[in-house]
C-alpha cells in the first residue's frame, strides 16, 4: 500500500548510525548483537564499518541535494558520518550511553521524529526493529550495514539510499516494508527462522530497495542436483570457499563434509581444509593458491556478496578473482523468482565489485546452467 505524505517548507533528513552493525560478520560470528559478540569480533579482527557506509550514503544526499540540512546523534551514532560526508550538522539534546545499545537507537529515533522529512538509518535488522519501536509512522529508509539484512526497508547500497533521499525531497509518495529479524544465538547454531516485527513506511521506490530475503522453495533433489554438479566442476589441487547457505552446504554433504549452514569453509581435493572461517583466516587460506569462492543467491533479493557471507571481504574477492573466480549458485525457481534482476555485489568496495560484474554461468541442475548479469549495487551511482 502507498501513501503521498504531504510536503513541507524545507527538506530535513535524520542520521542515526548504529556504530557495531555489521561488525560481526568478518569475524564469522552471524551477527553483531550483544557486547560479547562485539568484543570478540574485535579480538578477531574486526573493524566498524557502519560509520563509513552512512557516510557514503550522505555524500550521495548531498551531491544531488547540496546544502540538505543533516538531523542526527552526536559522536558515532550519526555526527562523525555527517562530517566525514562534508556536512555541518545539526545535533538533537540526546546522549548515547558507552557503549550505545538498541535503547539509545530508539530514543534518539524518538528525540528526531518529528523534526525530519526521512530518516536515514545505517544498521541491520535488529537496527530496524530499534527503529519500528522508535519511528512507527515517520518516513524511514535503511542504509544496510549488518550482517543480517532481510527486512524490505533497505536501499540496496548506501549510494542508492542518498540518492532515495534526494529524490524524496520531491516526491515524497510512501510504501510498506516489512521488518524482519532473527534470534542471533540460535542463528549461531544454523537455526533460522525469520519473524515479522512489524512494517515502516520508506520511500516508494521498489526497483530501488533491496526487499525481503524470501527463503528457498526448491526441493531437496534440485538443491542436491546443483550440488552434485559443482562437485563434478571441481579440480585437483584447486582451493574452494564455500559461503553460507543450503545450497552450498549441500555440496559439503556432497563431498561427505560436514561444512557449517550460515559459515564460510574452504574445502580441497574432497577434504574440509578449515571450517566457519574469519577473513582473517580465509586471507591467508587463499594466499598464493588457486581459489574460487562457490557463492548462492539470497532468494527474493539476488545478492550474492556482502550479504551475510561478509568473511569474503574485498581484500579476499580480489585474491580470489586474481587467482580462480566466483561460482555462483542458484536453482531455476529462486532465479525465475528475481524476475529478470540482475544479481548484486556490495561488498563495501565499489572498485572490488566491479572485478565481478558481467555474465557469469549460473549453475541451476546437474549439467544445468543459465548465463546471467551481475552487478554492483551502486552501479548507477558510480
Amino acid at each position: 500500500m502507498t501513501s503521498v505524505r504531504p510536503g513541507a517548507p524545507g527538506f530535513t533528513v535524520g542520521l542515526l548510525v548504529n556504530p557495531v552493525a555489521g561488525i560481526g560478520g568478518p569475524a564469522g560470528l552471524k551477527g553483531s548483537d550483544g557486547e560479547r559478540a562485539q568484543r570478540l569480533a574485535l579480538a578477531r579482527g574486526s573493524s566498524p564499518k557502519a560509520g563509513e557506509r552512512a557516510a557514503q550514503a550522505v555524500r550521495a544526499l548531498l551531491a544531488r541535494r547540496p546544502g540538505t540540512p543533516i538531523l542526527t546523534v552526536a559522536g558515532p551514532m550519526g555526527e562523525d558520518s555527517a562530517r566525514a560526508a562534508g556536512a555541518d550538522p545539526r545535533l538533537v539534546p540526546f546522549v548515547p550511553g558507552a557503549p550505545s545499545g538498541g535503547r539509545d537507537t530508539t530514543a534518539a529515533v524518538e528525540a528526531m521524529r518529528e523534526a525530519v522529512d526521512l530518516l536515514l538509518f545505517a544498521g541491520g535488522d535488529g537496527t530496524a526493529r530499534d527503529v519500528l519501536d522508535g519511528a512507527p509512522s515517520c518516513p524511514v529508509l535503511g542504509v544496510p550495514a549488518g550482517v543480517k539484512v532481510y527486512s524490505g526497508c533497505f536501499a540496496l547500497s548506501p549510494a542508492t539510499a542518498g540518492a532515495m533521499a534526494a529524490e524524496f525531497a520531491g516526491a515524497r509518495e510512501t510504501a510498506e516494508a516489512e521488518v524482519v529479524d532473527l534470534d542471533e544465538d540460535a542463528y549461531r547454531r544454523g537455526e533460522v527462522g525469520p519473524r515479522l516485527y512489524g512494517v515502516l513506511r520508506v520511500p516508494a521506490a521498489r526497483e530501488r530497495l533491496s526487499g525481503r530475503k524470501l527463503g528457498s522453495a526448491a526441493s531437496p533433489g534440485t538443491t542436491e542436483a546443483v550440488a552434485a554438479e559443482v562437485v563434478a566442476r571441481m579440480r585437483p589441487g584447486v582451493r574452494y570457499v564455500l559461503g553460507p547457505g543450503a545450497t552450498t552446504m549441500a555440496v559439503g554433504g556432497r563431498l561427505g563434509l560436514a561444512t557449517t549452514l550460515l559459515g564460510v569453509d574452504v574445502v580441497q581435493d574432497g577434504a574440509l581444509v578449515a571450517a566457519d572461517v574469519t577473513e582473517g583466516q580465509l586471507l591467508d587460506l587463499v594466499d598464493g593458491r588457486e581459489t574460487h569462492a562457490v557463492v548462492s543467491v539470497i532468494g527474493g533479493q539476488g545478492f550474492v556478496l556482502g550479504r551475510g557471507n561478509q568473511q569474503i571481504s574485498p581484500a579476499v574477492l580480489r585474491k580470489v578473482m586474481a587467482s580462480g573466480g566466483l561460482v555462483v549458485l542458484a536453482t531455476q525457481r529462486k532465479l525465475a523468482g528475481l524476475g529478470g534482476r540482475p544479481l548484486l555485489a556490495d561488498t563495501g568496495d565499489p572498485a572490488t565489485d566491479a572485478l565481478v560484474e558481467g555474465y557469469v554461468p549460473v549453475i541451476t541442475g546437474h549439467r544445468e546452467s543459465a548465463l546471467y548479469r551481475i552487478r554492483s549495487a551502486t552501479e548507477e551511482f558510480r
